[in-house]
């Protein structure tokens, strides 16, 4: 039997996509009102963590809690992967222990080698070339508040980051236009980005970005692990801060997002994120329900 990973978006088809935010929208409602939903008791996730997380921690563990499960938080320091365990060998015995694999790492290689040879699911919960856990919840944010994004436009403000080439990927698999602002020497895979068609495209500036858009996306500038390069980083990004008055550039109803933590009076302005069209505490909440959906699919008999 095939086992079914996530390691990045291209492991949904679009009508899959769809179908998972429509399930992680029904089953928002459904905690809301309190009905106990629980296809995966006697289900275990192991959530290998080798960069923090509150998000991410937070939803998994809640998630499985809520659909009957169990989940076991491991890192690096607390395991043998710590002492320099081959990842093929970590995964073939957290493999035969537990039913599905969270991982949270650097190189994008760490999470196809553990899914190679895990022999059960795979989840990327982030990756430095992805982070496609995010985009369901920003997704599934948007689906709620307008509708199928198919044909609307989105604009990324700053680095063409994981985060950035996850937004690539939903713009090809669900038919909306990405413009993206970013400096020179930050600019996204061009792979990704080539892939992706008419979908996604490099734009001079933040403003032209955000003209008309229904939605502004950013990230912080300096990323876990590149807090050595944040004085230059600071330096480079200072015009690509989202502010009111690129709010102001795009639709009345356009909605602000970002995957947190933020740096506000960085990246975005405290009065974009802690303003009227600021979707980030929606976002953040949804993580839960889309994670839940996730489970749900690659998981219940």
């Amino acid at each position: 039997m095939t086992v079914r990973h996530f390691l990045t978006l291209d492991d949904l088809t679009p009508d899959e996509f769809r179908a998972l935010i429509a399930r992680a929208i029904e089953l928002g409602e459904m905690h809301r009102a309190g009905t106990v939903h629980q296809p995966l008791v006697g289900r275990v996730l192991a959530m290998i963590f080798e960069k923090s997380s509150t998000r991410t921690r937070l939803s998994f563990e809640a998630g499985m809690c809520q659909l009957g499960g169990d989940a076991i938080f491991l890192s690096p320091r607390d395991t043998q992967l710590g002492r320099g365990e081959p990842i093929e060998d970590t995964a073939r015995v957290i493999g035969r222990m537990c039913d599905a694999v969270m991982l949270r790492t650097g190189p994008h290689g760490n999470v196809e080698r553990f899914a190679e040879y895990a022999g059960v699911p795979v989840i990327n919960a982030l990756t430095d070339r992805c982070h496609p856990c995010q985009l369901l919840a920003d997704m599934q944010t948007f689906f709620e508040l307008h509708g199928d994004i198919a044909g609307r436009t989105a604009a990324w403000i700053g680095d063409g980051n994981n985060m950035c080439h996850s937004w690539i990927n939903a713009a090809r698999l669900l038919g909306f236009e990405l413009r993206i602002a970013c400096p020179g020497d930050f600019e996204p895979d061009n792979d990704i980005l080539t892939r992706a068609g008419d979908a996604a495209r490099l734009v001079d500036s933040p403003a032209e970005a955000a003209d008309g858009a229904d939605v502004l996306v950013t990230d912080v500038w300096a990323s876990m692990g590149q807090e050595s390069e944040q004085d230059h980083r600071s330096a480079a990004f200072r015009d690509f801060q989202v502010d009111g008055m690129l709010m102001a550039r795009a639709n009345e109803d356009a909605v602000f997002m970002h995957c947190l933590p933020a740096h506000r009076g960085e990246e975005v302005a405290a009065e974009v994120i802690d303003g009227p069209q600021s979707v980030v505490w929606r976002e953040a909440e949804n993580r839960l329900h889309a994670q839940k959906a996730l489970l749900e699919m690659l998981l219940a008999r």
